[in-house]
């Protein structure tokens, strides 16, 4: 298994380490800690020791039993270093060659891959002396992941809040320790995800409820596996996948369909996620429309076919639909498979809305029938991908 070398400094999410220690160790990951003096004021060395189970180390200068020289020795022991929380002060230092503790002598001596996942306060992260020195240190290799954004200690939401754990051990081994094999470098991947809305006052709306899961699921894999990948979204409470090519926020089917069509004929393959709203109400009020006697009759009228057009404008692209059905669920997607033209259809129960599972059938064009138990929607986006490689392979 890998070694892993965590070097954390004095940033108040120093912390966070902790369970980015216990994540990597729960995945069998060999652990090593070096801290800064500033790290020892937030967590204790005891702690990280314990979690890591490895002496941790915090000083330069500290005699013990090794003969060997204890920077060099680290830095060569190491697949790769991760520094988190990554501060102002320490991408500031290794960017001027400054080494003068032994967090900074190890990066200094270490050629293997080294990761900073930034933290600090927003004007810190916004100070071009920042953005100066990361881009130098990119241009030598270096890597960074980038801070989110949220409340930070200093009382304020905004940018510089350590990305969270799992993300930043989910990016080192999907770069680094377990990558993924990138077999649609080179695609260009336009997925749709999420609900639309179609307004019918300024307060009200018709919607559904997908919760835009499965799409968004989709997109990572796409990453993953090294495709450029657009995303149109409709409103969601899902976290922007990192790596995107592209993200195009809409709210309703209209502004769905023209984003969609603007960029369909560049793209290799095309996966229609979105539970799109088939009507819209006829009539838009500007003014919220209030209450009255007897009923209120709302005229609707018919949206843009986003995934009909698709398959009516498709050339050499893999098309593939989504079909979210509550009855006779396999006969109205094979339907939908011939009616639009495409490659590929997943159909599912309409229940699995909103759920972070889901159990599907893929029917290919050649009349395939693969069907799948309930897992995961991260799991079902990689079966899907892979009867998509399979169609591009044949």
């Amino acid at each position: 298994m890998k070694n892993i070398l965590i070097g954390v400094t004095g940033g108040i999410a120093a912390y966070k380490s902790a369970n980015i220690i216990s994540i990597l160790r729960k995945k069998g990951y060999n652990v090593k800690v070096i801290m800064t003096e500033s790290a020892t004021k937030i967590i204790t060395p005891q702690t990280l020791e314990t979690l890591s189970r490895n002496r941790v180390v915090t000083d330069m200068w500290e005699r013990n039993h090794q003969l060997e020289v204890e920077h060099i020795s680290l830095a060569d022991w190491a697949d790769v270093i991760l520094i988190a929380p990554a501060t102002y002060n320490i991408v500031g230092k290794i960017a001027n060659g400054i080494a003068d503790d032994m967090l900074s002598t190890v990066i200094s001596a270490s050629k293997k891959p080294t990761y900073f996942a930034l933290a600090m306060n927003v004007n810190m992260y916004e100070n071009p002396i920042l953005k100066s020195n990361i881009k130098k240190l990119q241009s030598f290799g270096y890597k960074f992941i980038e801070a989110d954004e949220g409340f930070l200690a200093c009382n304020v939401n905004a940018k510089g809040r350590l990305k969270n754990e799992l993300e930043i051990v989910e990016i080192i081994e999907k770069e680094i320790l377990a990558p993924i094999p990138k077999l649609l470098s080179g695609k260009k991947v336009l997925i749709t995800a999420g609900r639309t809305e179609e307004p019918i006052d300024p307060i009200r709306y018709l919607s559904n409820r997908s919760s835009g899961q499965m799409g968004y699921s989709l997109a990572k894999v796409a990453i993953d596996l090294g495709a450029d990948v657009t995303l149109v979204s409709g409103p969601t409470n899902l976290e922007i996948p990192h790596g995107l090519k592209e993200f195009v926020r809409v709210r309703s089917a209209v502004n769905m369909f023209d984003a969609v069509m603007e960029r369909f004929n560049t793209q290799n393959i095309a996966i229609a996620c979105a539970a799109v709203a088939d009507y819209r109400p006829k009539v838009y009020s500007s003014e919220k429309i209030k209450k009255a006697d007897g009923d209120l009759v709302i005229t609707l009228e018919r949206n843009p076919d986003i995934l009909l057009n698709m398959g009516e404008k498709k050339t050499s692209q893999i098309l593939v639909g989504f079909a979210a059905e509550t009855q006779n669920i396999e006969e109205n997607a094979k339907k939908k498979l011939i009616k639009k033209n495409l490659d590929m259809i997943v159909a599912n129960n309409a229940e699995n809305m909103q759920k972070s599972t889901n159990s599907i059938q893929i029917i290919k064009k050649n009349g395939d029938i693969l069907p799948f138990n309930e897992q995961p929607k991260n799991e079902v986006a990689k079966l899907i991908f892979n009867e998509i490689i399979k169609l591009i392979e044949d």
